[in-house]
Formats: structure tokens, C-alpha cells, sequence
């Protein structure tokens, strides 16, 4: 499941190609290794905003240095700039003058993020600078280039101590495929974090469900959830049951095989977990399906029910499942709900109307319960982009082309990338990350 063409243009008649035709020319993304340093590098720190002063303190606590100045010459890993501070329009001016002469000092795969305050807790002119901030970090983000992404993250007054788990999956590795997002923090009022031992196993004493977690982007975030110390527990249909278990097994974790739109799954899941586990703490909304045809093709009598048949996996089951665990209490306070939605449901895709429905459904579902869980519980969303599987390997060849290439990244993203970022929404760091929907597409140029 290799970029055949990202491999290409890397040889030397392929940078020839690139130079003289004006090519698309993908830079190798960084992404982290367990083990490695969460930043390599270091992080040059700007602004005078209300999270200023005490960045440098809290980037520490992750393991991640920091500067405040850079000599002439000097590499930096990343850049974060305050910019709580703006008040109006003649502001912004600001961001130039602190990014320009230090743009060409950041290494390749560098960071970039801007924190401000969300517009819709600020008024007058002070909302309208805010809000210019997001067409300044998504522009940004598609001139970077070399593999380098910019992100923006409003946190809201008396949440600033939740910031540091996004600052770090931000400025790190992990967000490798992630760029041109708006993330809020506080917005939702949930702003309790607690102080991590280990930063590096921070679901230690966790326990995870991940649906559709037998293969692709499902496999990849229960290994993901896993490694950061969690006790998986693997569910997928009955024809899966064999990967699954395998996989399950690998994990040390454990398995249901069942099929989620069975009218008694949602019972049976959470009888489960309560059971066997005593609760979860991190429930992931994976499982999905395509059945794809454009709308006027798309008889009730086609077999399967193409209408029906996603709705069911995509949106339904998801919440039914999360109501059931809901009322039976099986989600333990600080825990958090994940849905996997998708950049269909933001843009639309043709002969997707069925599946795009599905995927905003999810985001809806993100909407409808932000406001109203207790005890701490956050619900959250990621929506992937082009992500290199089997699945999108059966895809012809030009479809597949244009899919990789039409983001800032220039080629499409691992499952990997998502798994990454359901990891920074589960880690208990993230509890101010609330009713949040973020990309994982490479920034797609278009629709999104």
C-alpha cells in the first residue's frame, strides 16, 4: 500500500519531472516512532497573550523544549504563537511581524500553531480579529509546504490548563497528516484535567472499545490505543471474528464479535463491559461501511438496501450503542465517546449521498451530545480524508491519484494518522477537548 508516485519523484529523473513539468512534489512525513522524543526539536514561543508566560513552563511538563528567541542561523522544530492578545482588525498585524523572519528557520515537517480566543466568547472587535485568525492559519497551512503543518486552537478563559495534551499531539509527529484545523478547547465547560504520570502511557488502567477493529484504521487504533497503555476490547462482525481474535490476542486485549445493527448489540456490548471489564473509559465509534451508487440508482429493491445498510453501521448503531452505555452508566466519569465521521460528510461525494448522510450524521452526533453528558464524559470526531488502505487500493487508479494529491501534503495519509488522533482526544489530558471535529486529510485543497 505504497505511494508508488511519492517514490518516484524522489529518484533523480522523478525530481528532473518535478523541477521542469511543476509537479506535485511530497515531502515524507514525519510521523512518531514509540520511544522517540515527542518533539525533536525545539519549539520558538511568541505572543503576549494570557497563555504567554506560562507555555515555556507548560511544554516542559510534556517533555518539549522551548525558546522565547532564536539566533540568526538557528533551526527551530516549531512555532507557537499567542494570539489572545488581538483586540481588532490593526492587530493582526502582529502575526506578520512575528512569523516572517522566523518561516524560513523552521526544519522540515515543523509546526506551526496559533492559539486565540474562541469568537464566540469574545465580542466586537475583538470577535472579528479572532475570527480572522482561521483563514490566516488554513492559508498558511497550504504555503508551508515540506511537510509542515499549521493549526489553530481557541481556548477559552479558565482553560488554559487544558491545552497542553494538543499543544503536544500538535507540535509532534503524531499529527503528521493533520493540518488547517480548528480545535476549541474549554468551549463545552468541561475543563478539569488531570496531571499525567506518564506521558507516554497515558491510558495506563484504561479500558478501550474500538469497533471494526479487525483490520485497517480500526487495527491501527487499537494498536495505537494499546501502546498507550490501554486494555483494548476488539468488536467486528462474525466473518471477521478470526482476524479479530488475532489481533485481540496480539494486544493482550480482549473481543465481541457480534454485528452492531443487531437490534440486542447494544445491550450485549454494554453487558459486557460491565462484566468482564467494570466499565470502559474510551469507547471508538470505528465500524463502517460503503455501498456506493449515485442517488438516482439507488433502488430500495438493490440488494442489501444500499440506503439502508450504511445508515445502519455508519449512524444508527452508533447511537444506539452510545445511549445504551449512557443510561446503563457503562462510560466511567472522565471517559470519552470517538466517532470516526469523514470528509464526505463535510464536501459530499458523488454517488455517496447515502454515505456522506452517514458521516455528517456522526458529526451531528458529536453536536447533539457535546452539551449534554455528565461526569466529565467528552464526545469528539475525526474525519478522515484520503487514508492509504486495502480498501482504497481497489480504488482505479486516476480516482485514486487525485484523492492523494489534491491536499497540501500531496498524497494521502496512513491509518496510522487516525489513529493518532483518537489517541489525543482519549488521553485524559484532553478532557477541555470537547465537541471537537478535526480533519485527518493532509489539508484537502478542495470542498473542505
Amino acid at each position: 500500500m505504497s505511494d508508488k508516485y511519492q517514490g518516484f519523484v524522489s529518484t533523480p529523473i522523478g525530481k528532473v519531472l518535478v523541477k521542469n513539468l511543476g509537479l506535485p512534489a511530497p515531502v515524507k512525513l514525519e510521523r512518531y516512532d514509540e520511544g522517540a522524543p515527542l518533539v525533536d526539536g525545539t519549539v520558538l514561543v511568541g505572543g503576549t497573550g494570557r497563555l504567554a508566560e506560562s507555555l515555556p513552563g507548560l511544554l516542559d511538563l510534556a517533555g518539549v523544549s522551548s525558546t522565547v528567541s532564536v539566533a540568526e542561523g538557528q533551526k527551530v522544530k516549531g512555532l507557537v504563537f499567542d494570539a489572545t492578545s488581538l483586540k481588532s482588525a490593526d492587530d493582526l498585524v502582529a502575526l506578520r511581524d512575528f512569523f516572517t523572519p522566523v518561516l524560513r528557520s523552521l526544519e522540515s515537517c515543523g509546526r506551526v500553531v496559533v492559539i486565540g480566543t474562541p469568537p464566540e466568547l469574545a465580542k466586537g472587535s475583538e470577535r472579528i480579529a479572532q475570527r480572522a485568525l482561521e483563514g490566516f492559519t488554513r492559508s498558511l497551512g497550504k504555503e508551508i509546504g515540506r511537510g509542515s503543518t499549521v493549526q489553530l486552537v481557541y481556548v477559552a478563559e479558565g482553560a488554559e490548563a487544558g491545552v497542553l495534551s494538543t499543544l503536544a499531539f500538535l507540535l509532534s509527529p503524531k499529527s503528521a497528516y493533520v493540518s488547517g484545523q480548528v480545535v476549541r478547547v474549554g468551549a463545552h465547560g468541561k475543563q478539569d484535567v488531570p496531571d499525567l504520570a506518564d506521558w507516554t502511557r497515558p491510558l495506563a488502567g484504561k479500558v478501550a472499545l474500538v469497533t471494526g477493529a479487525s483490520r485497517g484504521i480500526g487495527e491501527a487504533i487499537a494498536r495505537v490505543l494499546h501502546r498507550d497503555g490501554a486494555t483494548v476490547v476488539g468488536v467486528d462482525v462474525p466473518q471477521a471474528a478470526s482476524e479479530l481474535q488475532g489481533v485481540m490476542k496480539e494486544l493482550e486485549g480482549d473481543w465481541l464479535s457480534l454485528d452492531i445493527t443487531a437490534t440486542d448489540a447494544p445491550q450485549r456490548i454494554a453487558h459486557h463491559l460491565k462484566e468482564k471489564h467494570g466499565g470502559v473509559d474510551v469507547v471508538v465509534h470505528n465500524a463502517g461501511i460503503t455501498r456506493d451508487r449515485k442517488l438516482a440508482n439507488m433502488a430500495p429493491s438493490d440488494k442489501g438496501d444500499r440506503w439502508t445498510s450504511v445508515i445502519s453501521v455508519n449512524l444508527t448503531a452508533p447511537e444506539l450503542i452510545t445511549r445504551e452505555l449512557l443510561d446503563q452508566k457503562v462510560i466511567k466519569k472522565g471517559g470519552s465517546i470517538i466517532g470516526v465521521a469523514s470528509i464526505a460528510g463535510i464536501a459530499g461525494n458523488v454517488g455517496q449521498t447515502n454515505y456522506a448522510a452517514s458521516k455528517a450524521g456522526v458529526i451531528g452526533l458529536v453536536d447533539a451530545f457535546a452539551d449534554e453528558l455528565d461526569d466529565d464524559i467528552t464526545i469528539n470526531a475525526v474525519a478522515p480524508g484520503f487514508i492509504i488502505t486495502q480498501m482504497t487500493a481497489a480504488v482505479p487508479f486516476a480516482t485514486r491519484e487525485v484523492g492523494q494529491r489534491l491536499n497540501a501534503m500531496a498524497q494521502g495519509g496512513l491509518p496510522i494518522d487516525v489513529a493518532e488522533t483518537i489517541a489525543w482526544y482519549a488521553n485524559p489530558a484532553s478532557r477541555a477537548v470537547n465537541g471537537n471535529v478535526v480533519r485527518v486529510c493532509g489539508q484537502m485543497m478542495l470542498g473542505a
